[in-house]
């Protein structure tokens, strides 16, 4: 059970950004009027909602939990969106014919079909794909610093580069909060905004963030314990009712004779 931190006001939440994230369900859940089904199609938490609506096959396609809902509906996807999509992988290996080979060169699940197609690869998009780590390592000439910089697994490159870090990405990086903090003056506040690991630095300036693209952001929402210490209670209270009732002991009295 998540509820909002008392610090966000949700008035100032982007419903698009909001379709997307996937902490976001049972807010949206709870509050209709905030779903976009073009973004929510996006959003892999929603697959229980999306298998009930009318289905936006482009923004669908690009959603790696909606594999299942592809496999009779080939001739609707949209193979530029797909060919990034890592839950599609296994659709991708039956119609090579079809990938968008670039888009791929992103898609952290597409290493092999990029290994054994090297003359397809663009570099530019493979440097922000955290499973190609090994191969930007052989050959650093071709590394795109502005795409690395985004990349969650390159922050080894990045430490020991700082020169080259595009801080602009950089900052929507969860696994730079390290060099985010020694350099606050070059983070970007938009970006560090969609940060899930920056949740700390942005309570602390929030005057700073953007209520906009944190809508995105699933760290706006945290546990509510409060809440799930009353749901267990009144299911507590329900069981007591249903197991002390005087029927149910009437019934195991009768089944021991």
């Amino acid at each position: 059970m998540l509820r909002l931190r008392e610090w966000i006001q949700p008035e100032r939440l982007t419903r698009m950004r909001l379709s997307c994230n996937p902490a976001a369900i049972q807010f949206l859940e709870d509050n209709p009027d905030k779903i976009v089904l073009e973004h929510l199609s996006t959003n892999p938490a929603a697959i229980h909602l999306l298998e009930r609506a009318d289905k936006r096959w482009f923004w669908l396609s690009l959603n790696p939990a909606a594999a299942h809902l592809f496999k009779d509906n080939l001739d609707k996807v949209n193979w530029d969106n797909l060919s990034q999509n890592p839950g599609a992988i296994q659709i991708l290996e039956a119609n090579q014919d079809k990938i968008h080979w670039a888009n791929l060169s992103a898609n952290p699940a597409a290493m092999h079909l990029l290994e054994s197609n090297p003359d397809k690869i663009i570099w530019r998009l493979l440097s922000a794909n955290p499973s190609a780590i090994h191969l930007l390592e052989k050959h650093p000439h071709k590394i795109n610093w502005i795409q690395l910089s985004k990349n969650p697994a390159a922050i080894h490159l990045l430490t020991q580069n700082q020169a080259e870090i595009d801080w602009y990405q950089l900052s929507k990086n969860p696994a730079a909060i390290h060099l985010l903090t020694q350099n606050q003056a070059d983070i970007d506040w938009y970006h560090l905004s969609e940060n899930p690991a920056a949740i700390h630095l942005l309570a602390k300036n929030q005057d700073k963030l953007q209520m906009g693209w944190m809508s995105s952001n699933p760290a706006i929402f945290e546990y509510d314990y409060e809440g799930m210490t009353e749901s267990r209670a009144l299911l507590h209270e329900e069981l007591i009712s249903v197991c002390y009732h005087p029927d149910n002991f009437t019934r195991l009295i009768y089944n021991k004779n």
